[in-house]
């Protein structure tokens, strides 16, 4: 006779007996790598929300120019390829321009108001076409035109200009006033009246963080070096890693707070979640990268940096010198006490001296590996890429021999991907004999071993004197 059984099974009857199940779990997760987050202080753009950034979006489009937008340029600059960033504030107003008709008296017939709060600068044109029979309204920003739309010159030329602002831009919103007489005054680069910028303290950063806690990023960066700032950036990525998540933030403080000051702050923190660089540089052009500014070009660079990779002697691209040379002995102080310490190689370049986070005494949980910005960006993977496998499986597989023996095919799964791509030396993956599979819950336990990467080399030079 034919039947089916089930694993563990002995049958009393002679036959042939069959069960099927599935090899593995269809494709592995991969690493979600190169995606950086970021809150800045902006004369433009929504506030509290969040902007997709890729390296081809125009920065200055979105969140104006001056304040602290070049965090996100600093951050591409390291090597992210994608990122999530939110302006901070509070107030604020946004910039208006009234519009007249022609009438002997002029009419207000159209208001025209930024679509954001801030000082950032417009002027607007009406004027005739010159390219067709109807009229245009320009805006500009400095000499260069911001945006334009077309209206009929129909005698009700306020409602053409309204519904073609708030048609076709995201920047403007129109609000007719009157009809007037139907026809709107020329004007040439006439300034919008002033917007300024919101608040911007402690408690709004706070709202920043939460507006970002429900996208995914490898490093966070902010734009401040105010360390109340940095200590709730401190407490928003444990809260991450306590439901979930795999985000690391990058900190730092500028030359003007003393360099011991610096290296307690940087041990204060202990926290493998935690980087922070100590001293700064400057560009060829004399651009000096201190405090945020330099947090986020190494941000991006450890946000960026694939998980077989490490940070250590890496070359800073774009810094030419050091603006702060520290002493060997300063040196292996700050090394102790969690800090990234910029220093140079033979060839004068800027590189990172060793690719290591705050982390200075792991609790009885941790092993030292949790110190290499190297072995965490590792570990963090592996759980992220064995989180997304899994999940797709819960809900869709039985509590029962065969669906558990899936999803440890679904982990070795990841765990032979990550050793194929040098990542990983080996791992296994079991169930949990100490605590048994009941009801809809099922424990397992992943076994693997991380790879470091050869920092110190020892050489020993044995020479032998012989005469000839």
């Amino acid at each position: 006779m034919a039947g089916t059984f089930i694993v563990g099974e002995t049958k009393i009857r002679p036959g042939v007996y069959q069960r099927r199940y599935k090899e593995g779990a269809g494709a592995s997760a991969g690493a979600r790598n190169g995606i950086g987050l970021g809150l800045i202080r902006a004369n433009w753009g929504p506030i509290n929300s969040v902007v997709d950034f890729t390296p081809d979006t125009n920065v200055a489009k979105i969140f104006g120019s001056g304040m602290t937008q070049d965090l996100i340029t600093e951050m591409f600059t390291g090597g992210i390829t994608k990122g999530h960033f939110v302006r901070v504030g509070t107030g604020g107003s946004a910039p208006t321009i009234t519009l007249k008709d022609t009438a002997n008296t002029p009419a207000n017939a159209v208001k025209i108001t930024g679509a954001y709060v801030g000082d950032r600068a417009f002027t607007v044109s009406i004027r005739d076409s010159l390219t067709g029979a109807g009229r245009e309204c320009i805006f500009y920003e400095g000499t260069t035109e911001y945006a334009k739309v077309s209206f009929a010159a129909d005698g009700a030329e306020a409602d053409g200009l309204v519904k073609a602002i708030n048609d076709n831009l995201d920047d403007f919103i129109a609000t007719k006033l009157s009809a007037g007489n139907g026809v709107l005054a020329t004007i040439t680069q006439s300034a919008m009246t002033a917007g300024t910028n919101p608040t911007v303290a402690t408690a709004q950063y706070s709202a920043g963080l939460d507006a970002l806690y429900t996208v995914f990023g490898n490093v966070l960066c902010v734009d401040t070096d105010d360390t109340a700032v940095h200590a709730l950036v401190q407490a928003w990525i444990d809260k991450v890693y306590g439901n979930g998540g795999f985000c690391t933030a990058c900190l730092s403080e500028p030359k003007s707070v003393a360099t011991a000051t610096r290296m307690t702050n940087a041990a204060a923190f202990n926290d493998e979640k935690v980087q922070y660089v100590l001293n700064s540089a400057k560009s060829a052009a004399g651009v000096v990268y201190e405090g945020w500014r330099n947090a986020a070009r190494i941000g991006g660079m450890i946000a960026a940096c694939p998980s077989n990779i490490s940070l250590t002697h890496a070359v800073v691209s774009g810094y030419a010198v050091l603006n702060e040379t520290l002493a060997p002995s300063q040196i292996e102080t700050a090394l102790q006490r969690g800090c990234i310490v910029l220093t140079t190689n033979t060839a004068g370049q800027v590189w990172i001296e060793q690719g290591i986070n705050t982390l200075i005494t792991p609790n009885g949980n941790m092993d030292e590996g949790w110190k290499k910005i190297r072995r965490v960006k590792t570990r963090f993977e592996l759980m992220q890429r064995v989180g997304d496998t899994v999940d797709a499986l819960v809900g869709k597989i039985n509590n029962d021999p065969d669906g558990r023996a899936t999803i440890i095919a679904a982990i070795k799964g990841v765990i032979g991907r990550m050793v194929g791509e040098k990542k990983l030396l080996q791992g296994d993956a079991y169930e949990d004999e100490a605590n048994p599979a009941q009801g809809d819950s099922a424990w397992f336990i992943i076994e693997v071993d991380d790879i470091d990467s050869i920092e110190k080399i020892y050489l020993a030079y044995r020479y032998r004197y012989t005469e000839i």
